[in-house]
């Protein structure tokens, strides 16, 4: 018996629909944040040094600095930070959260990059990663396409990886020595690749001996930032000899997070000239 012309449309019609359904549910998802162990902070709320207290605490503040240039570090928790107050203080160098893994951008991001800029800092984004979210390479795309590039105009600092304790669970995010080594290269290797500029990495040593295995295959070209809250930077991690900048406290005024560049102010200008 021949199929009415109106019933053969609606036939067509619903096979379309189903080849469409088929195509939407085919396309590749962004991964998700991997599930905040019980009681964690919510996600995107990590920032600089946030474990360094809990597991390395703080003895003491450095004692020489007239070599050194002052800096800050910024996050979303400072939200709208008082940069004239900070410039008058002596601080001419900072670094603002820019991503977190690749879920998160700062809300305050604009007003803590451009605002130390317009006072006459010179300035950098910085990136928190997490390993176990996704991949180092995808991480560094997102940073960069959300103000973590570097141009050389004297004025702003290369891009900077956050690496640390997992605030949200098991500490080295799930990842042998290896594994996480094999993550940090994939960051460094694309943010090279897009900026032309090698990232700063900011790390703490025991946090790199626990996680790396105490890797020193990045020190010949990766600037270290180095996170200790005492009189000296104590121990580096393997391979650096010396550090380019040292967040000695989470305490300072007007805002926590205080850094030493290790060099004078023309010396902070050279680096982010490149």
């Amino acid at each position: 018996m021949p199929v009415h012309r109106s019933a053969l449309s609606r036939i067509r019609a619903l096979a379309t629909a189903g080849a469409v359904l088929l195509a939407v549910l085919s396309l590749p998802r962004p991964a998700a944040a991997a599930a905040s162990a019980p009681g964690a902070p919510p996600r995107g709320s990590a920032h600089m040094g946030m474990g360094v207290l809990a597991h390395d605490g703080r003895s003491g503040l450095p004692t020489v600095r007239t070599t050194r240039t002052e800096g800050v570090d910024v996050s979303s928790h400072q939200g709208d930070v008082a940069w004239t107050t900070l410039w008058n203080s002596g601080v001419r160098w900072a670094y603002a959260k820019a991503t977190e893994g690749t879920y998160y951008t700062n809300p305050y991001h604009s007003q803590q990059y451009d605002g130390s800029y317009d006072v006459g800092m010179i300035r950098g984004a910085y990136h928190f990663g997490t390993p176990d979210t996704a991949s180092g390479a995808a991480q560094a795309d997102y940073f960069v396409d959300r103000g973590g590039g570097w141009s050389a105009d004297g004025r702003t600092l290369p891009g900077v990886l956050d690496i640390e304790w997992n605030p949200y669970g098991d500490a080295c995010y799930g990842k042998s020595p290896s594994a996480m080594v094999s993550w940090i290269r994939d960051f460094l290797d694309q943010y090279r690749y897009r900026t032309g500029r090698d990232a700063v990495l900011y790390t703490a040593t025991s946090w790199w001996k626990q996680c790396t295995g105490d890797y020193a295959g990045f020190a010949a070209t990766t600037p270290l930032w180095i996170a200790r809250y005492a009189s000296t930077v104590g121990e580096l991690p393997a391979g650096w000899d010396a550090y380019t900048m040292w967040q000695y406290t989470s305490t300072g005024p007007t805002v926590g997070d205080h850094d030493l560049f290790n060099g004078t102010l023309d010396r902070v200008r050279a680096f982010a000239l490149g």
